[in-house]
């Protein structure tokens, strides 16, 4: 059963939520605070995180930044009331997996849950298909467990980050279409910007770079993306 860890202090928006989620199958825990969620972030297994950015004690950004700087590794869906493109991004940028925007329908939100929640399958399949700890040159990718080496050091991705490489890597020296990556890794039923794809590649990239890997992430102009073998 799924773990879904639900960050909202609005009671009349959480309780449909909660409710909703229980009957779909999942296991539901709700927190009204930032602190009290990365609180049970660090003690508590979850696969998913719905998270509002207007909470009473911190910007949701920041749960989402501490989050990923701890070693959360699971899905994180904002719901907000913020709108616009600039948001989208930012909030991708600081680690979130999807964004959805209020006000909004719950089966758009019941379809958002399903898909970040099998991403993680979706990920592994393709990955097994060239083995079950993938591995492009120096760097191992350990699907079954969610890790990434290089040279015994583990890489702290997120796990969109973790998904991209993980098809790239399946498939290294062969370019994946952007339209494969974004079915794959965000699903058919994602409703924002392509640019969501360059930021998760941007911060893969930079994080690939910093850790001295030599393989890197090649762009086809208007096709896609490419993992290459290093020197």
């Amino acid at each position: 059963m799924a773990q879904v860890l639900l960050v909202e202090d609005e009671e009349d928006i959480a309780f449909p939520l909660v409710r909703t989620l229980e009957r779909d199958g999942y296991d539901v825990s709700w927190i009204v605070s930032g602190g009290e969620a990365l609180s049970f972030l660090n003690a508590n297994p979850v696969d998913l995180m719905i998270l509002d950015l207007g909470l009473p004690d911190m910007d949701g950004l920041e749960v989402c930044r501490s989050a990923r700087s701890n070693g959360f590794d699971g899905g994180i869906l904002v719901v907000t009331a913020r709108a616009g493109e600039l948001d989208r991004v930012v909030g991708l940028d600081n680690g979130a997996d999807d964004y959805l925007p209020k006000p909004f329908g719950l089966a758009e939100l019941q379809a958002r849950v399903r898909a970040l929640l099998r991403r993680t399958q979706a990920a592994r399949e393709a990955a097994l298909s060239s083995d079950s700890a993938a591995a492009a040159n120096g760097l191992r990718i350990d699907t079954a467990a969610r890790r990434v080496m290089h040279r015994e050091v583990e890489l702290a991705l997120t796990a969109k980050e973790f998904d991209v490489l993980a098809l790239l890597a399946a498939n290294r020296e062969k370019v994946v279409a952007r339209e494969q990556l974004m079915r794959e890794v965000w699903d058919e039923h994602w409703f924002g910007s392509t640019k969501t794809l360059d930021v998760t590649i941007g911060r893969l990239r930079s994080k690939l770079e910093q850790a001295g890997v030599t393989e890197r992430i090649q762009a086809v102009r208007g096709v896609g993306f490419r993992l290459e073998i290093g020197e």
